[in-house]
């Protein structure tokens, strides 16, 4: 990359400004921001593994804690709606330090929470931190990378999309088998704050910020509409202890909410004052990806909620050696991404899409076969190539869904698509959760077995079926994500080399 071509971009409206920039400074800011951001999206996995240690040393139960994690996960859901609207009106550098300084005092406060009300609220003003940090390095890379280049830093994105969260459990098991829960927070707070020292000394502004009205009933619409539908899909797997008046209401009140907010956003994006800008949608190649990587999230998160249950409580394996069972995968994922990146720059999205569409699915048809006498190594393959086919469909997904916006769309794509990785994470949780539930309590009452193990098996079946039937829509989008047009007023690009 030289500075000639960074120069080429225009500097209108939230355009870049790229004078004078190198490809060593652009390298490490990118470098600065992947690094925070995987730091801070860890996090948001790593509770579910000390849950049970939560709940003997808080005395809470295990629907008080589980808000530990559904706290987070509605936190992000309401924060990263506005952050089109911050990333518009703010310059990189006040952003990034606000998101690692909301971060590192949220972990701070849950290092040193004396009860669990403390420690939650620590949890919401990480997530809020967290919520700020993808967004910002979605869009810091589209505008500084030129579209001939942007796979393979998209691969490094990938990394920390998805290889974060799947290794979550697997640091949080090898934390708690040493140390207290506190040191969950403890090990990454220093992390956080050398991150955010580091920023503030050598992140620079790559944007012009511009003014940006901020449409306050637009905000308290988009809370009620993602939040509501993350806290609906969430509180659905605790429908037998809860009730399913709870979800069915959140769901309809979100439901109702999202209608208004995309009325009210269809409204104020035609004097560009929309807080989230949905004519991303009308843009060509925007759409399909999108729904792809919803389609991707889904399964991942379903399947990162379902094997561990499966492997406990039908297995018998111990959290610990659950852990490290699912790392080869996690790592593997992180080791292909920046390679899948390299050969989507050179032949595009669909070499790449359509074979990782088919693994996927062949590997859940697979896991839909399980039960008591499965062996663990049969667990082991599965996971590590469905790890492969989640590689091979994360970065192109990513890749073509953001390359042809236009410059201005830039936050708001990015805003866009981390919402929708929010809420399709949640339903694939809620999904298999509740079709493990359903699956189970069918088994039990059908044949009056005393096997809690053959019960789970069966509920983990039936949930790792539907996974497969919707992978065949994954497959079918696959064939037609095509490698994005260069939009007017993006940077010229150069030849891969």
């Amino acid at each position: 990359m030289t500075d000639s071509a960074l120069d080429s971009a225009p500097r209108t409206g939230s355009q870049p400004q790229q004078q004078g920039s190198s490809p060593a400074e652009t390298r490490l800011v990118i470098a600065l921001l992947l690094v925070s951001a995987f730091v801070v999206i860890l996090n948001e996995t790593i509770m579910g593994v000390a849950l049970p240690r939560l709940m003997d040393d808080l005395h809470i139960s295990a629907a008080t804690g589980q808000w530990l994690t559904t706290g987070f996960l509605l936190t992000m859901a309401v924060v990263i709606p506005i952050t089109g609207f911050l990333l518009q009106r703010f310059n990189t550098r006040p952003v990034f330090i606000w998101a690692m300084s909301l971060f590192s005092v949220g972990t701070l406060v849950a290092l040193l929470a004396p009860g669990f009300s403390v420690l939650l609220v620590g949890r919401i003003v990480q997530a809020s931190g967290t919520a700020i940090m993808m967004p910002l390095l979605m869009t810091t890379v589209l505008t500084l990378i030129e579209p001939a280049h942007r796979g393979r830093v998209m691969g490094n994105i990938s990394i920390v999309i998805s290889v974060a969260p799947a290794v979550g459990p697997t640091i949080s098991g090898l934390i708690l088998n040493a140390f207290s829960w506190r040191w969950l927070f403890g090990f990454v707070l220093p992390i956080a704050i050398a991150a955010l020292i580091l920023g503030m000394v050598k992140v620079r502004n790559v944007g012009t910020p511009r003014p940006a009205p901020l449409d306050v009933l637009s905000v308290v619409v988009s809370a009620f509409a993602f939040g509501g539908i993350v806290y609906g899909l969430s509180s659905i797997g605790e429908i037998g202890t809860t009730g399913p008046v709870v979800p069915i209401a959140a769901l309809v009140v979100g439901a109702v909410a999202l209608t208004l907010f995309i009325v009210r956003q269809s409204r104020l994006q035609r004097t560009d004052s929309a807080l989230l800008d949905l004519r991303t949608f009308r843009t060509k190649g925007f759409t399909v990806p999108i729904v792809g990587m919803g389609l991707s999230f889904l399964v991942m998160l379903g399947t990162l909620i379902l094997l561990p249950i499966y492997l406990e409580r039908v297995l018998g394996l111990a959290v610990l050696n659950v852990g490290l069972l699912l790392l080869p995968g996690g790592l593997l994922m992180g080791l292909l991404s920046p390679i899948v990146g390299r050969v989507y720059d050179r032949h595009g999205p669909r070499v790449l899409l359509i074979p990782g569409a088919v693994i996927i699915s062949v590997v859940l048809w697979a896991l839909s076969t399980v039960g008591v006498d499965t062996s663990v190594w049969f667990v082991l393959g599965a996971h590590v190539v469905l790890s492969i086919g989640l590689a091979l469909t994360f970065t192109p997904l990513f890749t073509a869904a953001l390359g042809g916006l236009p410059p201005k769309l830039y936050s708001h794509g990015s805003a866009v698509l981390g919402t929708a990785q929010q809420l399709a994470g949640a339903a694939g949780t809620a999904l298999f959760v509740t079709l493990l539930t359903i699956g189970a309590a069918t088994a039990t009452a059908g044949s009056g077995a005393d096997g809690i193990a053959e019960a789970t098996a069966s509920g983990v079946r039936t949930a790792f079926l539907v996974g497969g039937v919707i992978s065949l829509f994954g497959i079918l989008t696959a064939v037609f994500v095509r490698r994005p047009e260069l939009p007017e007023g993006a940077p010229t690009p150069l030849p891969a080399h």
